[in-house]
């Protein structure tokens, strides 16, 4: 736990150090087991579920053993919570009350939630879910049981030990895809706290993380999503800072910010996804964007941004340059120094030159969109390929086509508007 010492921002960053899933020490105290599943012997009235292969008795959780944060100062992190019409935000919320299986943390994401150009008024989105849980095979066998008609038959057959070791493989989400509730069409995609946390710090995969960099709509919070979320909304704007010139503007970064989760994604180089997502995603969600990013922007050393301007200057020389580099994620920076290893002495030798050094060449903007482009390329491709299994063959030809469709139409509203 953390007292009142995770009120300073020192004590606050070396919580988050000590919150990457990889560096959870053996001896930490195990957490508090999750809510049991609901029982029958509260209706005594009712009759028992008939167990079989397709209804599966929900199995007991394993414990994991993590530190768990359970405070965080009133005010921290208060730019992640954007606002969204009421109308939809009781939407959201009764659509996430409807599953008993335990969530920690819970968020809602997409066109369906914040505007975005390139969509008629009438026309409605499937709405976009995330939920992060602590013990996969357990919340899958309690909502396998409540929901089966949200899983595939071969799903059913196989149980929640299959679903769940279809998550394991990174980047660590299933996705359970056009599922009706409360009158409209959801997508929900399920993964741990553990992964979660650890694509926030590291961007170990940027699949989570990179989804986590645009607008989204909190519906269940949890204090440790809270404070790795924050670090990785900083990441994203020390990198995005590195790829751009001495002055720009906030649409130029925030386009920037979007674009990484976009950047090598196998949907892009297929007939899949709209060619001008990330420009429809900026054009109409710049308040929300302006939110997210104002303040960590100007907490940054070398950074000027008033906040009655959208014009952006940064220091731009190697030093400064350096501060943000060292500070990227460990993935991101583990292939940029890789590239370098054959140009600089080694780090250990002198570690401000090595790092001055990396930051004032030239080439470090391409080099960190090209490994931006292969964590994202290899988690896309994957993912992909896990969405036939999820999905099964009718609802994953369903969603192809309505992926084509929009990627069909961006091409015929590109042409549109160059002609």
């Amino acid at each position: 736990m953390f007292p009142t010492a995770a009120r300073t921002p020192r004590s606050l960053a070396a919580a988050t150090r000590s919150l990457a899933t990889e560096a959870a020490h053996a001896h930490a105290p195990p957490p508090l087991p999750p809510p049991p599943p609901p029982s029958h012997a509260k209706h005594p009235s009712a009759k028992p579920a008939l167990r079989t292969r397709m209804n599966p008795q929900p199995r007991p959780a394993r414990p994991l053993h993590h530190p768990t944060l359970v405070h965080l100062p009133p005010t921290f992190g208060r730019n992640q919570i954007l606002p969204v019409a009421d109308s939809t935000r009781a939407l959201l919320e009764s659509i996430v009350a409807q599953f008993n299986a335990p969530i920690r943390y819970a968020f809602a994401y997409g066109s369906g939630v914040f505007e975005q150009d390139g969509y008629k008024t009438e026309e409605k989105p499937m709405l976009d879910f995330m939920f992060a849980v602590t013990h996969a095979a357990h919340w899958h066998s309690i909502n396998m049981n409540q929901h089966p008609g949200h899983y595939p038959l071969h799903a059913r057959v196989l149980g929640s030990d299959f679903v769940s070791r279809v998550e394991e493989i990174s980047p660590g989400v299933w996705f359970n895809t056009h599922v009706p509730m409360q009158g409209v069409t959801i997508k929900y995609g399920v993964t741990t706290v553990d992964n979660l946390c650890s694509d926030l710090l590291n961007w170990r995969t940027l699949y989570l993380a990179g989804r986590m960099h645009k607008p989204i709509r909190i519906i269940k919070d949890d204090a440790r999503v809270r404070l790795t979320q924050q670090v990785n909304l900083t990441s994203a704007v020390r990198t995005a800072l590195l790829t751009l010139p001495e002055t720009f503007t906030q649409r130029e970064l925030f386009a920037r910010i979007a674009g990484f989760s976009y950047a090598g994604d196998v949907r892009m180089a297929l007939p899949g996804e709209n060619r001008g997502k990330v420009q429809n995603i900026v054009s109409l969600q710049g308040e929300q964007f302006r939110e997210l990013y104002h303040r960590l922007v100007v907490a940054l050393p070398g950074v000027h941004w008033p906040s009655h301007m959208e014009s952006i200057q940064q220091d731009t020389t190697p030093h400064a340059r350096a501060a943000h580099l060292r500070k990227l994620p460990a993935d991101l920076l583990k292939g940029i120094t890789r590239q370098y290893a054959s140009e600089v002495h080694p780090k250990e030798a002198d570690e401000a030159a090595y790092w001055t050094h990396i930051a004032g060449d030239e080439k470090l903007p391409e080099a960190i969109d090209q490994e931006v482009r292969k964590l994202v390329r290899h988690s896309s491709t994957v993912q992909t390929v896990k969405g036939l299994v999820s999905a099964g063959p009718v609802k994953g030809l369903r969603y192809a086509s309505e992926k084509v469709g929009k990627w069909w139409n961006s091409r015929n509203t590109g042409a549109g508007s160059s002609s």
